[in-house]
């Protein structure tokens, strides 16, 4: 049978509030609401469905304070990660919440009603000295410490919730599965020890392999159970990882393996989050968890040590393994002996012995610039997958961004560009010229910083659309400020490639060739906030390319652009 639940109950607030259904429906409807975060929608459907059992809400300042000094709940439950609503005060303020209010919480996606939070307290807390307790460390290369220094709001509620609605996914549904309906389907199997496995990382052949010797090991099935809430920044999207996983199963000996989703926000906590999960995996009925090499590690800090040991994580979960009441499945790392086609523990093999082994760097190398990726480490159906998901270079789209004083020639380098590139054939080329964009899209818009910080914006968020889909985008904006180009630059990058060209023409030679006579107009002060004249151009620090027409012809520029993207193998036989 099924593990018991962690406290001995499982809190499904689904089945323990269908009876109120339409009472707390109608109800939601009256009452002050509150958006979601992301976090929190994930934390919701989690105590919500059980998955958080002993939790029925998000934590009181006690329960919080007990949680991250002692690693436990006020009743002595172990329980290692803080569950929390954050709020700002100012929007507190505004519902009118104090201590006895009932607050509805809201989908962000949809709007619809998920639960009731009747508030038992309101209270701030050190960031500093939960960094430090939870996750060992104020370095901001920590995601965890990251989030909580740029995206926790300032004040926290707790309270117990009741349910209203389970979040709506479009996804996947077949293999979303709560608690109960886990329990229910190992029950159907007839499987009375389940080994769990936790991913947030495609799987390959050592995946499956280690998988099935803890099987085999502890006479079980497995139950693969990924995570597809909030992972680590950087992660290749749950759509694409769950298309692996579906791929991959059917490599599992006949009725081994069965998978399952987890929408868990992770934290990137090491050992503490390894309790957690083992938590989690205990309320889905799990007998057996998995804790691998650097389990939730989130890599190195900023000085490149890495923020935990190789096996802390396994060590704190054996620490607690009576009490945790389900079985920790330690392993090390697999690496591949091509001699005799097998996968062993690292720490199994003999000295001398050949081994075979491709670092996530490597991988992610391989994919990018189509080199070949041998059966041994992956299937090539999960290979095919991963490749559609990230196409190399020459199959990747980029963004050109050109930015200079107004008559600096950074319209003509854009225009010659787009030539250039239409010529090379391959991708489809869109031109955002800066007047362009202010007909087109921000006609509306003025001069002021702000308006100006909202023209670059849209143009960013064309952009990387556009860089999304493939496409090359050249765009030449005046762009004066580094703070609105550096977000551009962050936003392109997360779709594709991004080239900072500053086109450095003097002001002097900007003004000779102002045919227009702008510049001479700004000068008399018939025009205001002018760039380079009353208002500030922000010269970039970081350009890919830095440019002057007066100094290098417009066709050598263009050239020194194209040598950027055939070096970075976007354009050109590779």
């Amino acid at each position: 049978m099924a593990n018991s639940p962690h406290g001995g109950v499982l809190k499904d607030l689904y089945i323990r509030d269908e009876p109120l259904k339409a009472t707390l429906q109608a109800e939601a409807e009256t009452l002050p609401h509150v958006v979601l975060t992301e976090r929190q929608l994930c934390d919701l459907e989690l105590v919500l469905n059980g998955g958080f059992s002993p939790l029925q809400g998000f934590h009181t300042q006690a329960e919080y304070t007990s949680v991250v000094t002692t690693s436990r709940l006020p009743s002595g439950a172990l329980w290692t990660i803080p569950i929390y609503l954050d709020i700002d005060r100012a929007h507190l303020d505004t519902l009118g919440a104090v201590p006895g209010s009932r607050l509805t919480l809201r989908d962000p996606r949809d709007d619809q009603p998920l639960a009731i939070i009747t508030i038992s307290d309101i209270y701030t807390v050190d960031r500093t000295q939960e960094a430090l307790q939870v996750y060992g460390t104020t370095d901001e290369a920590h995601p965890a410490v990251h989030y909580l220094r740029h995206n926790t709001r300032d004040t926290l509620v707790g309270g117990d919730v009741q349910a209203v609605n389970a979040p709506q996914h479009y996804d996947y549904v077949a293999i979303r599965r709560s608690p109960n309906e886990v329990r229910q389907l190992f029950k159907k199997l007839n499987w009375t020890r389940v080994v769990a496995f936790q991913t947030r990382n495609p799987m390959h052949r050592a995946h499956r392999e280690l998988t099935v010797r803890a099987a085999r090991m502890r006479h079980a099935n497995v139950l693969i159970q990924p995570v597809v809430g909030l992972t680590k920044p950087g992660d290749i999207d749950h759509f694409t990882r769950v298309r692996v996983y579906q791929a991959i199963m059917p490599k599992y000996p006949n009725g081994m393996a069965q998978l399952s989703l987890l929408p868990l926000a992770m934290r990137m906590g090491g050992p503490r989050e390894a309790v957690w999960h083992a938590i989690i995996r205990k309320n889905f009925g799990a007998t057996h968890f998995i804790v691998g090499r650097d389990h939730a590690g989130p890599g190195s800090n900023s000085q490149g040590v890495d923020f935990y040991g190789p096996y802390e994580a396994q060590d704190l979960v054996l620490k607690y393994r009576d009490e945790l009441d389900i079985e920790v499945v330690p392993f090390q790392m697999l690496t591949y002996l091509p001699d005799t086609d097998e996968y062993q523990p690292i720490n199994e093999v003999a000295e001398g012995v050949k081994t075979l082994n491709i670092s996530g760097t490597e991988l992610r190398r391989r994919l990018k610039t189509g080199a070949p990726i041998p059966e041994w480490f992956s299937y090539p159906e999960v290979v095919r997958i991963l490749r559609e998901a990230n196409p190399p270079r020459d199959h990747q789209g980029f963004t050109v961004f050109l930015t200079g004083l107004h008559a600096s020639g950074k319209e003509s380098i854009a225009r010659a560009l787009q030539v250039a590139l239409n010529q090379e054939g391959g991708r489809s080329v869109s031109l955002l010229l800066g007047e362009t964009i202010r007909q087109e899209l921000s006609s509306e818009l003025g001069y002021t910083k702000r308006e100006r910080d909202i023209n670059v914006a849209r143009i960013g968020f064309v952009a990387a659309e556009l860089t999304r889909s493939g496409a090359a985008c050249i765009a030449a904006p005046i762009a004066p400020y580094n703070e609105a180009r550096q977000q551009v630059r962050k936003q392109v990058a997360r779709a594709g490639g991004f080239y900072l060209v500053h086109v450095a023409t003097p002001l002097e030679a900007c003004i000779k060739n102002d045919r227009a006579g702008v510049y001479a107009r700004a000068i008399a002060g018939d025009i205001k906030g002018f760039t380079g004249i009353d208002d500030v151009y922000e010269a970039p620090s970081n350009a890919d390319l830095v440019a002057d027409v007066t100094k290098t012809s417009i066709s050598q520029i263009v050239h020194e652009i194209i040598l950027l993207l055939e070096r970075d193998g976007y354009i050109g036989d590779r």
